[in-house]
């Protein structure tokens, strides 16, 4: 089967759910405001630089999660994809997943954001296969550890040719669309690589290349 990969923040999304989650924590004061806010846009910033830590980053992200019941997690979280996600979720997005779907490519989103936060906004598309950064959970409650390999980076290559392996599938003919210069070392691993609303880095690297350059960004957003 013929692979479509899909990155999700600012490429399927509109919009980052990882940043804006920590947003929503803000406004439901779940989390301290200044302290919260601050440190949740630098992260963002090393992320956008390519610098991240990506377990210094996580063990900050994961921690309201320990927190919480998974009670408590469930509800907001229903909240979260109401107010914050489904405004990201674009028409000309679902459509690209919708084209994949009647080709009958396997569809699978590959995100360094935590599967909690990511699973819900996957299914929503309708697609199947996830792979995401997992929180280490421990007696049934969430830490602030990753579990396994982040998937970010290189950690996507990794992932996904684990992923490959145990699904007797491999990378001919695969698809990959990302806004993002961090999933450079994937990028170079598939067949057709499409940049969506590019990050500044990664626009120029596709002209360099000549990958193909395209949005998904709704009209009316």
């Amino acid at each position: 089967m013929t692979l479509a990969l899909f990155d999700l923040d600012n490429t399927l999304l509109s919009g980052d759910s990882d940043y804006s989650w920590g947003e929503f924590l803000v406004r439901k004061n779940r989390v301290d405001k200044d302290y919260y806010e601050s440190a949740n846009l630098r992260f963002y910033e090393q992320y956008k630089q390519g610098n991240l830590d990506i377990h210094e980053y996580s063990a900050f992200s994961f921690e309201p999660l320990t927190r919480l019941s998974r009670q408590e997690l469930q509800s907001l979280h229903n909240e979260f994809m109401d107010e914050v996600i489904s405004p990201l979720m674009g028409t000309a997005a679902q459509n690209l997943v919708n084209k994949h779907k009647e080709q009958g490519h396997t569809l699978l989103v590959i995100t360094a954001t935590n599967s909690f936060i990511t699973r819900p906004i996957v299914q929503a598309f309708g697609i199947d296969h996830l792979l995401a950064t997992e929180p280490k959970v421990v007696n049934g409650k969430f830490t602030t550890e990753i579990s396994g390999i982040p998937c970010f980076q290189d950690g996507k290559v990794e992932r996904l040719n684990k992923w490959l392996a145990v699904h007797n599938e491999s990378l001919a003919g695969s698809y990959f669309y990302s806004d993002s210069f961090n999933d450079l070392p994937l990028m170079e691993k598939v067949d057709n690589v499409i940049a969506v609303d590019p990050d500044e880095k990664l626009a120029e690297i596709a002209r360099q290349r000549g990958w193909q350059v395209i949005s998904l960004r709704d009209a009316e957003k």
